[in-house]
């Protein structure tokens, strides 16, 4: 039997403990040959409040742990029976077989983690008030009009000279007013 990547569901915020549990079992039931990799799928994110950049790890999935293993009646059960596992995700009805992934979809998840860049985490919202903290519109306050995520700009409308002016700014040149 090949070894396949499944899906654990867990109480929400469990995803560590469950995998330390995991790692601990594994080890005192000598399963070491059934059960491998135990992965909570994270991301690095970068989260901007009032100008200051934080790097977090963020789960892409929360309440789930990745687990490769070898499918049979005796790892089932290990990590069945795992505290804060609450069951296989794919499995129909009592006593059926949990569904793995496909070799595709786990070596998406690991790609996924394994990413160059940093998500960024903006905090502003279009209708929001913010000041401008650098750049030549440095303490102007405007109404912000558009967020992208993905370039990480922020479009904001300020009043200059008596007129509604949009400007194009990076996620760090600006904080919220409160």
């Amino acid at each position: 039997m090949d070894k396949q990547w499944f899906v654990v569901h867990t109480y929400s915020g469990y995803e560590n403990k469950v995998k330390a549990n995991l790692e601990k079992r594994i080890e005192s039931m000598n399963m070491e040959d059934k059960i491998f990799r135990i992965v909570v799928p994270v991301e690095d994110e970068i989260e901007v409040k009032g100008g200051k950049r934080k790097v977090f790890k963020r789960k892409i999935f929360p309440g789930y742990v990745l687990v490769e293993m070898i499918l049979d009646d005796d790892s089932y059960r290990v990590v069945r029976n795992t505290p804060g596992v609450t069951g296989f995700v794919g499995s129909v009805g009592i006593g059926s077989k949990p569904i793995p992934l496909t070799d595709e979809e786990a070596n998406q998840i690991i790609r996924q983690m394994e990413g160059e860049e940093p998500r960024i985490r903006i905090d502003v919202e279009p209708g929001e008030k913010v000041r401008v903290l650098a750049g030549p519109f440095e303490n102007f306050i405007g109404t912000v009009e558009d967020v992208n995520y993905e370039k990480a700009k922020v479009r904001v409308m300020i009043s200059m000279f008596g007129r509604e002016t949009p400007i194009e700014l990076e996620y760090f040149q600006l904080e919220k007013v409160m």
